[in-house]
């Protein structure tokens, strides 16, 4: 079981129905808020989805983090995974957690295959930038995302 930074015991697992209300939380700091119930809802709906998983890292017995990662399908390329969503709790951020995650979702993207590993990240997000860099991840285009309420 890898330390985090402050070598507290870190573990990283599959997420759990139990994880709802600490996973909400966690989505509401990254900008995303969500009712407990909305994210029981998901994590039950999330179970039955192939080429889905979400891992949540725990120090101690506090969930402090999780990542999304899912393998994407499209007409014009190869499958290829892609992480829809990476937060670490504010109070553990820079200790090692989120490259933990992001190393435990590549791991489960080659051992469904895939050889690419693909993240967004909003313009604004200028540390995430940063990080996704030192973890050798490249700018590979800018983009403009529409979308439409139906």
């Amino acid at each position: 079981m890898p330390e985090s930074k402050n070598g507290s015991s870190l573990s990283i697992r599959p997420i759990a129905n139990t994880d709802a209300e600490a996973v909400a939380q966690l989505s509401g700091e990254l900008g995303y808020p969500v009712s407990v119930s909305a994210m029981e809802e998901r994590i039950r709906h999330f179970a039955n989805v192939p080429g889905h998983m979400v891992f949540v890292a725990c120090v101690s017995d506090a969930l402090v983090g999780w990542i999304d990662v899912g393998i994407v399908h499209h007409l014009q390329a190869e499958p290829y995974g892609e992480i829809g969503g990476l937060v670490v709790s504010h109070t553990r951020r820079s200790a090692g957690i989120g490259r933990e995650l992001v190393k435990q979702a590549e791991r489960w993207v080659t051992e469904q295959g895939l050889s690419k590993m693909v993240v967004r990240s909003r313009t604004t997000r200028e540390a995430a930038h940063r990080f996704y860099l030192r973890e050798g991840y490249s700018m590979t285009k800018t983009s403009a995302v529409f979308s439409k309420d139906l």
